[in-house]
C-alpha cells in the first residue's frame, strides 16, 4: 500500500522525509492570490482606481472558484472535510487550551472557522466593491464606510490567522506556511 502511495506521489521516500499530499494546487493558488490581492489593495494600490478595482475582481473570481472547489475539489479542499460542528470546535479549542491539541493533516476546526470567516468578509468586501461601481450606490458613504470596515476586518483576521499559522507550526514542529507553498505536510 505504502509502495502504491510513494508511486503515486503522495508519499516521498523516507530518505526526504515522508510527507503526503494536502493542499493542491486549486487550494494554493486561492490562498496567494487572496494574500496578494489583500496586500495591494490595502496597501498599495489606490482605492477606487482600476488596478484596485482588478484586484478586486480577481480576488473575488478567486473566491467563487473555492467556492466550488469546495463542494468537489480534493479531499482535504473540501467543505465537508473540515467544516466543524460546535461541539467539535468546543473539544478542539479547549484541547488548544490545555496545550494538547491534536495536530491534523487539513484544516483543525479553529483554522476551519477562521477561513469561513475570511470567506464571508472577502465575498462582503467584493460585493461592497461592485455595488460602488453601480448608478445606485454611486457616492453612497454608508457602502464605502462598510467596504473599508470589511477589508479592515480581513486584514485583522489575516494577521490573526497568520499568527495562529506560526504558532501552530512551532507547537507541531512544521512548517505551515510552507506547506501552503508546496502542498506537502509531514506524514
Amino acid at each position: 500500500m505504502a509502495s502504491q502511495a510513494a508511486q503515486a506521489g503522495d508519499v516521498q521516500s523516507p530518505a526526504t522525509g515522508a510527507s503526503v499530499r494536502v493542499w493542491d494546487p486549486v487550494v494554493r493558488l486561492f490562498h496567494w492570490t487572496v494574500v496578494a490581492g489583500c496586500i495591494l489593495n490595502l496597501f498599495v494600490l489606490e482605492d477606487g482606481e482600476l488596478p484596485h478595482e482588478i484586484v478586486g475582481y480577481v480576488v473575488a473570481g478567486a473566491l467563487v472558484i473555492r467556492l466550488v472547489w469546495g463542494v468537489v475539489g480534493t479531499k482535504y479542499a473540501r467543505f465537508q472535510d473540515f467544516v466543524p460542528t460546535p461541539s467539535r470546535l468546543r473539544r478542539y479549542i479547549a484541547a488548544l487550551v490545555a496545550g494538547r491539541e491534536p495536530r491534523m493533516l487539513g484544516h483543525n476546526p479553529a483554522g476551519a472557522v477562521m477561513m469561513l470567516a475570511l470567506m464571508v468578509l472577502l465575498a462582503g468586501v467584493s460585493l461592497t466593491g461592485w455595488m460602488m461601481g453601480l448608478d445606485a450606490f454611486w457616492g453612497e458613504d454608508w457602502l464605502e464606510e462598510l467596504h473599508e470596515a470589511l477589508a479592515n476586518g480581513i486584514l485583522v483576521l489575516a494577521l490573526v490567522h497568520a499568527a495562529a499559522a506560526l504558532f501552530e507550526s512551532w507547537r507541531h514542529h512544521e512548517n505551515l506556511v510552507w506547506s501552503m507553498v508546496t502542498g506537502r505536510k509531514r506524514a
